[in-house]
């Protein structure tokens, strides 16, 4: 993040804007709605701004611009076409600490306008920092598409009921509860839905309901995919931002920890594949224990929290303990690393089948059903199995298992950092040590794999 987005109060206080032309006459349009005082200088003002200045709604000076121009003004916008007039408005600006913007010159500002929604008091802006505003434009004919006007309406009612609330509710986390809660109530869904008219007295009511407060907490068990934040649910992202604590481990990757509420507490759990930060049975107990504060618990498991994510053990626990629960399915490591490496898990010519095995070793070994894992016709897809990759090779080979059947090993699939290496079950294992692999990988086994080098389309 280069520019720190920011709301700046503009009522009654002066603005200068520098040209008077169509495009000077836009940011003059946006700098009215929040109420500027605007003085105008330009050598000559489009039909617009002349009514703008009969109906008083600008000052105009007819005039080149100079540096006496600036005076008390708390924000300057140049958008003359000419680009010494715009450097000079830059440079004068910049001198007196003054924020200020030029139109298509990203490197003359020192803040940019972003692609604004008005839903006031709701304002949403989105901006690409100078570089593409036709993108921040397109996301946000995108929003506008989603959010209702009546959101305007309703964050009013929601201001005048602060005080209330405030008095009703202690902490921070309550309040927060329960606006969460009235927002998602179905009086309110309806309102904003315009299928039932209400006023504001009579949603200001519902603060008087007993079901607009949990007072017990709730734990989320949340896939949170392969990697790749796209790969995300809608459920699931509404979820992670409903949290008030994440516990998640290292299979999460950045991007998507990313979109966790901003002022969720992270606690790691850690996880890996050979060392535990935190032992199962203590993150079961944690997550009763964070739920019992009335606390809203996202549990973010990496790919699927039922696939070798120990989702099951974990629900056990709360409900053991009588703790709400919701459970939200993720796209898998298997599934979406494959998808990603250009290998389909089953095809009619290869594989009938797929079999899911954990590779991790229990004191330096590794039971497998070999005898079937070695069967002809199959997928198989091993998690956390990169440390046994050569006992994994020797065992299939073994069992009957050719020498050439193909093989390969994905790291960090689905994300910009994917790596797959690909060989025979009597050469992989060389091949990644030399290529230096690390966790998360995953091994994919079959003739499938055969297939990469026509379907791969991610790299």
């Amino acid at each position: 993040m280069k520019s720190f987005p920011i709301f700046i109060n503009l009522i009654r206080k002066p603005v200068l804007v520098v040209g008077g032309g169509d495009v000077a006459l836009r940011k003059i349009d946006m700098l009215l709605r929040a109420d500027a005082s605007i003085t105008v200088v330009a050598s000559k003002i489009c039909k617009e701004l002349q009514h703008y200045e009969k109906s008083k709604k600008i000052r105009v000076k007819i005039k080149t611009f100079d540096k006496n121009d600036v005076k008390q003004s708390v924000l300057i916008v140049a958008a003359t076409d000419n680009k010494k007039v715009n450097t000079l408005v830059s440079m004068v600006a910049q001198n007196l600490n003054i924020p200020v913007n030029v139109v298509d010159e990203p490197s003359l500002c020192t803040f940019t306008m972003g692609s604004i929604i008005d839903r006031s008091p709701l304002l949403i802006a989105i901006s690409s920092e100078g570089n593409a505003p036709v993108l921040a434009k397109f996301v946000r004919e995108k929003i506008e598409a989603l959010i209702p006007h009546s959101f305007g309406k309703l964050a009013l009612v929601m201001g005048s009921m602060r005080d209330v609330i405030k008095g009703r509710y202690e902490t921070t986390q309550s309040r927060r509860i329960f606006w969460e809660n009235f927002i998602d109530h179905p009086l309110v869904r309806q309102f904003l839905n315009q299928t039932k008219k209400l006023t504001s007295q009579q949603l200001i009511a519902l603060v008087k309901n007993n079901d607009m407060q949990k007072k017990q907490g709730e734990v989320f068990l949340v896939g949170g995919g392969p990697g790749d934040p796209d790969l995300l649910t809608f459920r699931a992202l509404h979820l992670m931002q409903r949290a008030d604590v994440c516990v998640y481990d290292k299979l999460i990757s950045k991007d998507v920890l990313n979109l966790v509420r901003r002022d969720a507490e992270l606690i790691y759990v850690g996880k890996e594949r050979d060392r535990h930060t935190v032992s199962q049975e203590k993150i079961n107990q944690l997550l009763v224990k964070l739920a019992k504060k009335g606390m809203r618990v996202l549990r973010l498991k990496g790919g699927d929290p039922f696939i070798f994510g120990r989702g099951g053990e974990e629900i056990e626990m709360l409900m053991e303990n009588k703790i709400p629960f919701q459970v939200v399915p993720g796209i898998s490591a298997a599934n979406g690393v494959a998808s990603y490496a250009g290998i389909p898990l089953t095809h009619r010519d290869y594989a009938q089948s797929c079999t899911f095995v954990t590779g991790h070793m229990k004191d330096e070994t590794l039971k497998l059903e070999w005898q079937s894992l070695a069967m002809p016709n199959q997928t198989i897809v091993i998690y956390m199995g990169l440390l046994a990759l050569a006992q994994i090779c020797v065992e299939l080979i073994k069992h009957g298992a050719p020498k050439d059947l193909p093989i390969a090993v994905v790291e960090q699939g689905t994300t910009s950092d994917q790596r797959v290496i690909t060989g025979a079950l009597s050469n992989i294992a060389q091949k990644v040590k030399r290529e230096k692999l690390k966790s998360p990988s995953l091994i994919i086994i079959g003739n499938v794999v055969k297939l990469r080098k026509k379907l791969n389309w991610f790299n």
